[in-house]
């Protein structure tokens, strides 16, 4: 696993975060508890800098993948943009410092609420996946006297080589406008007085493990912006969308470099800004989830650990079938290793977060999950009424809390109950 290696690492027998040992962690916040390494996002961040070198860029962290507030505030010191896909990360990007001149705001279901508010924030650029939410953006930014500016998705129906859910580029996704169509939108957004368009965009999905898709759809969006401009256009950006892959088992996925000296290639000398929008790239190998084990349950078929994390802290298994890496905080000998199944206590049979895992654990042990900084914390759900756990973030030998353990008086605050 990519996570273990650099700043997850055994020191003197224990698991530790850079400097930072697990299990005093553990102590000290309680588990289940997430934590994040920021010189691995530092230096994530500075290999997408250093791919880019030379070339006019912007680089837009997805959001998703991670919306912490003091990841998104290390990230916006870095000179990071932010990719958005809703009013509440617009809010959370605002409040941790981030320049709204550097957002763009993703969707395919973007609510005039949503359009309101990005616009009154000044954000760079729309991402435009529709005809309808074209016209609905322009009659916002008449309705406020601005003029918005966008850029038009482009659906480039490519098939790619991950998971059907994170797939978003092929024929029958919900997401961006079909290319054969696009030219036709490009002439009705110049005639729509409240909008501007400055770029094209396109995405062709997430865990990306080759670049030939990506490659690929980028040389159909510069084809694209030659017809444009061809047309008396004047494009400022082209954004080629995130999707970069990381490491989680035995995938050999593409360095940053390597997937934007693709983007790079298919923009040759023309003068626009490149625009990339990674998540998990920039934050997944980040992250661990650190668990401690409940009860050692061997039955006749299967030995169970299970643990006070589940679904409820890591969906990726439940939903995607992903595999993570798991490795023993304080490793015992290896006489007492075993194969077990990894659960949680939600009472759901898909609560399983890793199978067929050789470890020398017992009852009370610590295990952390590698490879959770994306797609964990922000996935998390209270299901069966299980509070949010908290989030560290480790810099050499200190932690800082950023985000507590959410409580069952917070579960609650909202709910009112009948007189």
């Amino acid at each position: 696993m990519a996570a273990v290696d650099g700043v997850f690492q055994y020191r003197e027998g224990r698991l530790c975060a850079e400097a930072c040992a697990l299990d005093a962690l553990a102590a000290q916040f309680g588990t289940p508890l997430y934590v994040y390494s920021q010189r691995a996002i530092t230096d994530a961040h500075a290999a997408f800098t250093d791919g880019l070198a030379g070339t006019s860029h912007r680089i837009c962290y997805a959001v998703k993948a991670n919306a912490n507030l003091a990841l998104l505030r290390l990230l916006a010191g870095l000179g990071a943009g932010f990719d958005i896909v809703s009013v509440g990360e617009l809010e959370r990007v605002l409040r941790a410092g981030g320049d709204a001149r550097r957002v763009v705001f993703s969707s395919v279901g973007k609510r005039e609420d949503e359009l309101q508010r990005a616009l009154a924030a000044g954000i760079h650029c729309f991402n435009v996946e529709s005809e309808a939410e074209l016209l609905r953006l322009n009659a916002v930014s008449l309705e406020m006297q601005r003029r918005a500016p966008v850029a038009l998705r482009i659906n480039p129906r490519l098939e790619t080589n991950t998971h059907p859910y994170i797939s978003t580029g092929h024929a029958r996704a919900k997401f961006g406008i079909e290319a054969a169509t696009a030219e036709a939108l490009v002439q009705r957004a110049l005639a729509l007085p409240g909008v501007r368009l400055i770029g094209l965009a396109c995405h062709v999905g997430s865990q990306l493990t080759d670049t030939d898709a990506y490659a690929e759809a980028a040389r159909a969006l510069v084809a694209l912006a030659d017809r444009v401009e061809a047309q008396g256009v004047a494009l400022e950006h082209l954004d080629f969308g995130g999707g970069f892959g990381i490491r989680y088992r035995d995938e050999t996925p593409p360095s940053p470099a390597e997937f934007l000296a693709a983007a790079r290639a298919a923009l040759g000398s023309r003068k626009l800004t490149l625009m990339v929008e990674p998540g998990r790239a920039l934050v997944g190998a980040a992250g661990i989830l650190l668990t401690r084990i409940e009860y050692v349950k061997p039955t006749p078929d299967v030995n169970w650990l299970i643990l006070d994390a589940g679904m409820t802290e890591l969906m990726r298994p439940t939903l995607y079938n992903a595999w993570h890496g798991v490795r023993e905080v304080a490793p015992r000998a290896a006489e007492e290793a075993a194969v077990y199944d990894l659960a949680g206590a939600v009472c759901e049979s898909a609560d399983v977060l890793a199978r067929d895992r050789r470890l020398a654990v017992r009852a009370g042990d610590l295990l952390a999950i590698m490879d959770c900084g994306a797609y964990g914390a922000s996935m998390a759900l209270s299901y069966n009424s299980r509070p949010r756990a908290a989030e560290v973030l480790v810099n050499g030998g200190e932690a800082r809390l950023i985000r507590r353990r959410e409580t069952l008086d917070d579960l609650l605050a909202a709910e009112m109950s009948p007189d």
